[in-house]
């Protein structure tokens, strides 16, 4: 197998005989539903894949490769009247560089779209040879491009890809000046509202705009309002990504050519939905999507190697961590954050907002439903159930996304050299010996540090899980799970070593947390501090609290014994934590080594 790594170009990977999950079957629906479609899917999500599909599918210079491009494919079966019958041209503004000053942005642009109406009089040179180019003003240009469409018998199919390129440069760079793009008679705006005004009867047929956000979209809307925004629509939820049905068939198919054992598939696609699974664009629909760039990611790495790649974060997708960062520099981000890494209280809101521009990123308050739904259409949270209200619940996808998360967390916390330094030895301490006391001295002495009397009217449970899942956080030697479901009941933090590692001196463990007030103990802070460990888990709300993380730690480890065939080396603790100031442990076992 061949896998289109990196790919769009959707007549090299037919041609080439790479894999393709067929998508063609949406072309008739995008026809019956609108002439002017927008679709926004996170980045490096398949969107550019889509539209390279429609290009080969409509382009008149591609009719005589029709039955060689599409004919094994679903639409080949039954072909619309429409295909090949349409001058097709492509803008990408991600080829826009957003660099420099406005008036630079605005040149860039104007650049790039009269580089695409040049390259239509050679892609169509018996149409287009009285082609006018206007070098300071591409909508002229376009103008003369589709006089010409307008004098044949076929019609143009205008095809926009990453066109929020720009808003999305606003979200990191933070650049106020963007807002001239779009506001007023902005570059941008003008842009969309010449391809609606050339779309009434003028030459332009159809438009099939992607993107990550609503961001552009939103400030543009009064020049462009004609697009049907198929999001959310539940008929398109799996137009981009990869079916669960689809990556089992492939790992079969590697196993065979691997000389896998056929009962290694399990732990391959275990791996897999651990790691890259979790993606919902319909609520309704219990359906879940793999990321698709990380999923070939794997794939390619199985194929070259026949085990699992090390690193399960491909680095092309790593850039979205700017896109965390973004949420947490905002006011109240980081509770976000903190509240995001927290099952048991995600961020809820009655839907998602979709009607916010540039202005509102830059000088709006950013509310909850603002943080969420923006990172929902970046990709980093996805649509978990609605409760008893009605309200509707978003969740971290999956375990790479959660470490982006984590990654943000100790760079918030923790962004000093010894800091680090000094996280990764009590780190890789705890992994290999269990020994969990240096690793609390460094939450007390460094962690709990940075928070002041302020944090205090959020203190929780979470704030000490979240804790020790920043400086424990591994996914080249864990699967680590927050709130793990086990035996009906649900694990604070576990830490359960990845199969292709369990031949190194790695032990597997899970942690129960519990929060005590510094009221619950009758005890100011700076008596907390000067009081040993031993002594105060003999206070009775500590032993209460203890024995209650005993009880649950007891059904976890027998849940734990029975998922996993192999024995596990599992080490079980109670962590409690008194205000911010101590935590005191026990580890809870009966003795290190196999599950009882």
């Amino acid at each position: 197998m061949k896998f289109p790594y990196g790919l769009t170009d959707f007549e090299k990977i037919i041609s080439r005989s790479y894999y393709y999950a067929d998508r063609t079957q949406y072309i008739q629906l995008f026809e019956e539903q609108a002439d002017h479609l927008l679709f926004l899917r996170p980045r490096r999500f398949g969107k550019s894949l889509i539209l390279g599909m429609l290009e080969n599918y409509y382009d008149l210079r591609k009719k005589d490769k029709f039955e060689s491009l599409f004919g094994h494919l679903n639409i080949g079966q039954k072909p619309t009247p429409s295909h090949n019958q349409y001058y097709v041209m492509r803008w990408d503004f991600s080829m826009v560089d957003g660099q420099g000053s406005i008036e630079e942005i605005k040149r860039a642009l104007h650049n790039q779209i009269n580089v695409c109406i040049a390259n239509m009089s050679l892609r169509y040179p018996d149409t287009f040879t009285q082609l006018k180019i206007n070098e300071d003003d591409s909508l002229a240009s376009l103008h003369s491009l589709v006089g010409l469409v307008n004098s044949t018998s076929h019609k143009l199919y205008l095809l926009i890809d990453e066109y929020d390129n720009f808003a999305n440069e606003v979200m990191v760079a933070n650049r106020k000046d963007y807002a001239a793009l779009v506001e007023g008679e902005g570059i941008l705006k003008t842009v969309f509202k010449t391809v609606k005004g050339l779309s009434a009867g003028m030459g332009i047929d159809r438009v099939f705009i992607t993107g990550v956000s609503p961001v552009v979209m939103s400030d543009v809307s009064s020049g462009y309002n004609v697009a049907s925004n198929i999001t959310l629509d539940s008929t398109y939820a799996n137009l981009c990504g990869f079916s669960e049905q689809e990556i089992i068939e492939v790992l079969q198919r590697l196993v065979k050519d691997c000389d896998l054992p056929a009962q290694q598939i399990d732990s391959l696609l275990e791996m897999m939905r651990v790691f890259y699974n979790g993606y919902r664009f319909d609520e309704d629909s219990a359906d879940k999507i793999y990321n698709p760039t990380l999923a070939l990611y794997f794939f390619n790495h199985l194929k070259r190697h026949c085990t699992y790649p090390k690193q399960m974060l491909d680095s092309n997708l790593a850039m979205d961590r700017n896109r965390i960062s973004y949420i947490a520099n905002l006011p109240h981000g980081q509770e976000m954050i903190a509240r995001i890494l927290d099952p048991e209280n995600p961020p809820k809101l009655a839907w998602l907002a979709d009607k916010f521009g540039v202005k509102d990123m830059l000088f709006a308050s950013k509310d909850q439903v603002f943080m969420a739904s923006l990172l929902f259409y970046l990709g980093v949270l996805t649509f978990g159930e609605r409760d008893q209200f009605g309200e509707l619940s978003l969740q971290i996808p999956n375990l790479v996304i959660r470490g982006l998360y984590v990654e943000r967390l100790q760079e918030m916390l923790l962004p000093e050299y010894e800091d680090k330094e000094a996280m990764r030895h009590v780190a890789q301490r705890f992994y290999s010996s269990g020994d969990i006391e240096p690793l609390c001295d460094f939450i007390e002495n460094r962690y709990f540090q940075v928070f002041d009397n302020r944090d205090y009217k959020w203190a929780n449970e979470l704030v000490i899980k979240s804790a020790f899942l920043t400086i424990l956080f591994s996914d080249i030697f864990y699967i680590m799970d927050s709130e793990q479901a086990l035996n009906k009941g649900y694990a604070d933090l576990s830490l359960i070593v990845r199969p292709d590692m369990r031949k190194y001196q790695l032990l597997d463990h899970v942690l129960e947390f519990k929060y005590l007030k510094l009221d619950d103990v009758k005890m100011t802070g700076k008596q907390v501090k000067e009081t040993s460990r031993e002594a105060l888990l003999k206070l009775k709300p500590v032993q209460k609290a203890v024995k209650d993380a005993t009880k649950q730690l007891t059904y976890y480890r027998k849940a734990l014994s029975e998922r996993h065939r192999e024995s596990l080396r599992l080490h079980t603790y109670a962590v409690v934590s008194l205000g911010f100031e101590r935590l005191v442990f026990v580890e809870i076992s009966d003795k290190a080594g196999k599950v009882e």
